[in-house]
C-alpha cells in the first residue's frame, strides 16, 4: 500500500494545527497529497462520471468510480515494470460530476459540454465510469476536436455495442459505438456478445473487429495495433476482461482479456500512437469482492505510466 493514502483530501488542505486528527482520506486517485493534484500543475485529469440509465442486467456501475478510487490508496506509487512513479505527472482528480436526471439526452449533453471544456485546458483526461454510454461524448468531442483528422477508438470490451437502439433508445449503453462510429475509425477487442444485425454492419463498414477467441499468443496485438490511425482515444469496458478476474460488471461474458496481454497492447498504443483520451467504465464493485476494483485502478495508473513514458520519449 502507498505512503500518500492516508493523506489526500480534506486533511491536506487544512492548517497545521488541524492536520493530525484522525481525518478520512479523500477519494481522489492514490490519495495523494496536494502537492501533487495542483489542478494547474497536474498533467491527468480524472473524472469521475457515476451515470447510470440504462444497464441491462446487474446494476451499479454508479458505484464505479467510487469503488475504484477508493480501491487506487492501496496501490503501490512506484511501476516496477515502468521503473518509475507515474503519480509524478500530477494528478488531479475532479468531483463527481452528478449528471441531469431529466434524461439521457439531457446527461449526455451536459457531460460533452464538461468534456469540451476540460479537454481544452490541456490536461490527459482519463474519465471513470457509470454505464459505457457516457463514453460517446469524450469520443465526439475528441473527434471534432482533431478536424480532418481521423480518430480512431480501441475499444476493449465483450460486447459489440453497435445496437441502433436498445429497450427504446438509441442512447443505451448498448448502442454507443453505434453512435459514434459515423464520426471515429473503430477497433474493437476481444468481442465475444453480438446480435446478427451488428454482425452484418460488422462486415459491411468493414470493422476491424478482433473477437474474444482470437486473443491467443501476440499476433492480435500486431492486428489492433496495425488497425490504429495516428490518433487513439482508448475506451475500456471492463467486461472485456475474463470474469474469472472481473467478475464485478453488470454484463460479463465467458472468456476475454487477460491483464499482461493486454498491458502490453496498450503500452505499445502509448508508445507507437497518439492517444488522446481514455476512459475505463462499467465497473460494478461486489461488496466483500475487490479484486476487480483493485484491477481497475490499477488499470488506470498503467495508462497513466504509459502516458508519462510515451511524454518522455516524445
Amino acid at each position: 500500500m502507498n505512503e500518500f493514502r492516508g493523506l489526500g483530501g480534506v486533511a491536506g488542505d487544512l492548517p497545521l494545527e488541524l492536520r493530525d486528527l484522525p481525518w478520512a482520506p479523500g477519494e481522489n486517485f492514490l490519495g495523494l497529497p496536494a502537492e501533487h493534484t495542483d489542478f494547474g500543475r497536474a498533467r491527468v485529469a480524472i473524472l469521475p462520471v457515476p451515470y447510470e440509465a440504462t444497464v441491462s442486467y446487474v446494476p451499479g456501475t454508479r458505484f464505479g468510480p467510487r469503488g475504484l478510487l477508493h480501491a487506487s490508496r492501496y496501490l503501490e506509487v512506484y511501476d516496477h515494470a515502468l521503473d518509475a512513479e507515474p503519480y509524478a505527472v500530477g494528478i488531479h482528480t475532479l468531483p463527481a460530476l452528478e449528471l441531469s436526471g431529466a434524461g439521457p439526452k439531457e446527461a449526455l449533453d451536459e457531460l460533452r459540454d464538461a468534456c469540451d471544456t476540460l479537454i481544452g485546458t490541456g490536461k490527459f483526461v482519463i474519465m471513470l465510469g457509470g454505464e459505457h454510454s457516457v463514453s460517446a461524448p469524450p469520443i465526439l468531442a475528441h473527434a471534432d476536436r482533431l478536424g480532418e483528422r481521423p480518430l480512431s477508438v480501441l475499444q476493449l470490451d465483450a460486447h459489440a455495442d453497435l445496437r441502433a437502439e436498445y429497450e427504446g433508445t438509441p442512447l443505451s449503453h448498448a448502442c454507443v459505438m453505434y453512435r459514434v462510429r459515423q464520426h471515429v475509425n473503430l477497433v474493437p477487442v476481444g468481442i465475444r456478445s453480438v446480435t446478427a444485425e451488428e454482425r452484418r454492419l460488422i462486415r459491411d463498414e468493414h470493422i476491424p473487429v478482433i473477437f474474444g477467441h482470437e486473443l491467443e499468443g501476440d499476433a492480435w496485438i500486431d492486428r489492433a495495433v496495425a488497425a490504429l490511425g495516428p490518433d487513439v482515444y482508448v475506451t475500456i469496458d471492463v467486461d472485456y476482461f475474463d470474469p474469472a478476474i472481473v467478475p464485478s460488471t453488470g454484463t460479463p461474458e465467458p472468456g476475454g482479456g487477460g491483464w499482461y496481454p493486454t498491458l502490453r497492447l496498450l503500452e505499445r498504443v502509448f508508445r507507437e500512437r497518439n492517444v488522446v483520451g481514455c476512459d475505463v467504465v462499467e465497473l460494478a464493485p461486489i461488496p466483500g469482492n475487490v479484486a476487480a476494483d483493485f484491477l481497475a485502478a490499477k488499470l488506470v495508473y498503467k495508462l497513466i505510466g504509459f502516458f508519462q513514458a510515451a511524454s518522455r520519449a516524445a
